[in-house]
């Protein structure tokens, strides 16, 4: 099993998710994440998928995706085939703070975004890996609060909306 990066390129974004994640559950098949935005063309959207699957369940998977009305493209890049980001922000007690901690933030390259009288917020970008690493150790740093983004990717391949749409 692989970790892959499924990219659906659609028109109408109203119901689209619902539809997508149906093709999932019937399969049984956790998304690990999912991202949707709009593209730099108007009207036109993007989602982006993360799946753990073998390759042939992750060929499927694209071909049912493309197979609904309002999609206009799907398909997927391993790991290599993409870059890639993810966001996390931490909310940490003000009352923790100390060099400690500031030596912490530094080391994972995490900026303090919020400041409260009662808290901090911390942002960090990276992949999983790197943003999980940060939630173990803030951990015991009594963190109050935890998020993290989908997968934000573009393929390295030279693909283009464009091309799709036309």
């Amino acid at each position: 099993m692989k970790r892959y990066t499924i990219f659906v390129i659609t028109e109408n974004f109203i119901g689209i998710l619902n539809r997508i994640t149906i093709i999932f559950t019937r399969r049984g098949i956790n998304i690990d994440a999912l991202t949707a935005s709009e593209s730099r063309i108007p009207g036109i959207h993007r989602i982006t998928i993360e799946v753990t699957v073998n390759e042939d369940t992750v060929i499927q998977l694209v071909h049912q995706i493309e197979k609904i009305i309002d999609v206009i493209k799907a398909f997927y890049h391993e790991d290599e085939g993409v870059v890639y980001q993810e966001i996390a922000l931490y909310k940490i007690p003000v009352s923790r703070l100390d060099g400690g901690l500031e030596k912490i933030i530094r080391q994972h390259n995490a900026k303090i975004i919020a400041a409260e009288p009662d808290f901090v917020v911390l942002e960090l970008t990276g992949h999983k890996e790197q943003t999980q690493e940060l939630l173990e150790i803030l951990k015991g740093y009594g963190l109050l609060e935890f998020a993290r983004s989908g997968r934000v990717a573009v393929a390295k391949r030279m693909l283009t909306i464009e091309s799709f749409i036309k």
